[in-house]
């Protein structure tokens, strides 16, 4: 991997780490509670949901970035070095779609939250406080996916203007 592109991949595996460490915290104060009071605090409930969307959109973040999105071996596997190229375009492509499709679903869901003043049964918050950050991070996986495709696309172009074989 690029040495530019390391950075933005730690921060994606610092802020998963965080998150499973802050889930970790949370659930055992909530079993220790639950265990000694036979009462739980329903914040907790709210903001580890929320941290499993963190964890899950920046391990997909990373899946992106690396091309280790699923895909069927197959079909990948059985082509030539170009097949596989095209096909790692158009699944980063197809990848970057998707969460663009996401990042405005989730955006008005946000916009709807924001209008209707909708608020969180464990805390009272505003929802959005929640909710905004998902469209952020759907919107830089994106990028992320449409980064890799880029540079998959040039790869394929120094590969065509290389010849094959250099024996």
């Amino acid at each position: 991997m690029n040495t530019r592109y390391r950075l933005p991949v730690a921060l994606e595996e610092g802020l998963a780490v965080a998150s499973m460490a802050l889930l970790v915290v949370i659930t055992l104060l909530n079993v220790l509670t639950r265990y000694f009071t036979d009462a739980s605090y329903a914040w907790t409930e709210e903001i580890s949901i929320f941290l499993m969307v963190v964890l899950t959109l920046s391990g997909a973040s990373s899946a992106a970035s690396r091309d280790q999105h699923i895909r069927i071996e197959f079909f990948y596997d059985s082509g030539s070095r170009a097949r596989q190229r095209q096909l790692k375009i158009i699944a980063s492509c197809m990848t970057a779609l998707l969460f663009m499709v996401l990042a405005a679903l989730f955006g008005r869901t946000v916009f709807d939250e924001i209008k209707y003043a909708e608020t969180s049964m464990g805390l009272g918050v505003p929802r959005w406080w929640y909710t905004a950050v998902v469209p952020v991070l759907c919107a830089l996986i994106a990028l992320r996916a449409l980064a890799y495709a880029w540079r998959a696309s040039q790869a394929v172009q120094t590969d065509a203007a290389a010849p094959e074989d250099a024996t």
